[in-house]
């Protein structure tokens, strides 16, 4: 019985270090515009909303802690690639605390929400994590 103990403890372990582990990196996260309620929008991977976080200070997050558990940041473990709609010379990265790559648009940090899923928009114009957040047009300008 103690055989089979360890190795489902181990198992259990594995499992709940993946269903807590920060958001993965992709070695080329693509950036895309496409329609939404808020008019034309940037979209991170996966068809999840990209939000900016009025805090943030150019290229600066300020962004850590249980606000970036529940913003996740936007991470690329490369230059980020320009998808349909989205301009590419308004795409770059900043460096995180923990040196993680973190994806911006014309300066700002990018954020999805960690309670939406794909192809929502819950979180336009709300106040949340000690500030305001807002989806981000092609131009680079937070939506109205």
């Amino acid at each position: 019985m103690k055989r089979l103990a360890l190795p489902v403890l181990a198992s259990a372990i594995t499992l709940l270090s993946l269903l807590f582990a920060a958001p993965a990196m992709a070695a080329d996260t693509k950036i895309s515009a496409r329609g939404s309620d808020f008019g034309t929008m940037i979209w991170a991977p996966k068809h999840q909303a990209a939000y900016m976080f009025a805090k943030d200070g150019p290229s600066r997050s300020r962004c850590y802690g249980a606000c970036a558990k529940a913003w996740p940041p936007v991470l690329t473990d490369g230059s980020p690639r320009a998808g349909r709609g989205v301009e590419d010379a308004l795409l770059g990265t900043t460096e995180r605390r923990n040196g993680d790559l973190q994806v911006t648009y014309d300066g700002k940090p990018l954020y999805t929400y960690d309670h939406e899923g794909p192809d929502q928009v819950l979180c336009h114009d709300i106040f949340l994590n000690g500030g305001w957040w807002y989806v981000i047009g092609p131009d680079g300008n937070r939506r109205p």
